[in-house]
């Protein structure tokens, strides 16, 4: 069925978008320094992340150190956390609701049409508004990042250029939004058809009639 198959890529899509804000989040390279000004280091690159910075040599180590207090972080960086960490967590239930509901399995019984499809449409909604909460730290983010870059107060040892986990993390949203959208498409809860009927043809119990005779003298 057309429905189903639509059902299953939006599941499909979700999924992948939110495996793949799992991992942005974790990543350390949402900000990267930026070789702006006549002060250039290409030895070392910082990256900075959501939970930590690594700092990325010339010779190929790697040293990454989680932040000492997330009270002394940024209130962006601590507004980027808590609402990255609850799009993976809405995530993480409208998984287990689009699976509940889906057309091919049979979590909830063979009848269950109306409440599986209630399920997953609940799921869709879930993963679409997981979307746009995700994408809100990411944006904010980039937005910074750009309004720091062109802002000639900041030394440019402190300027950063939007790091690959950024782009990463607006394919992970977009795939939450486009599955979530799929995933309420193709889940409409099943209508009932009706037959027609034409004149007095598809009654089932047609009345009586009733002649009554007359006597003539």
């Amino acid at each position: 069925m057309a429905s189903t198959g639509l059902q299953l890529l939006g599941l499909l899509l979700a999924v992948m978008g939110w495996v793949g804000g799992a991992l942005v989040c974790a990543a350390p390279l949402w900000r990267v320094s930026a070789f702006a000004g006549g002060e250039i280091v290409i030895a070392q690159v910082l990256w900075e992340g959501l939970w930590m910075t690594c700092l990325s040599q010339s010779t190929g180590q790697i040293q990454c150190k989680t932040y000492d207090s997330t009270l002394a972080l940024p209130v962006s960086a601590q507004v980027s956390r808590t609402l990255s960490v609850l799009s993976l967590l809405f995530c993480l239930f409208a998984v287990l609701l689009g699976v509940a509901g889906a057309k091919c399995t049979k979590c909830l019984g063979e009848g269950a049409y109306s409440s599986k499809a209630r399920l997953a449409r609940v799921a869709g909604a879930l993963f679409f508004f997981s979307g746009l909460l995700y994408l809100i730290p990411i944006c904010w983010t980039a937005y910074a990042v750009v309004r720091d870059f062109y802002d000639p107060k900041v030394a440019a040892p402190l300027k950063r250029e939007l790091g690959p986990a950024l782009y990463l993390g607006w394919g992970a949203g977009v795939l939450l939004l486009v599955g979530g959208a799929l995933l309420n498409a193709g889940s409409s809860p099943p209508g009932v058809r009706a037959t027609p009927t034409f004149g007095g043809g598809g009654r089932s119990n047609p009345l009586p009639v009733v002649v009554e005779e007359k006597e003539y003298v």
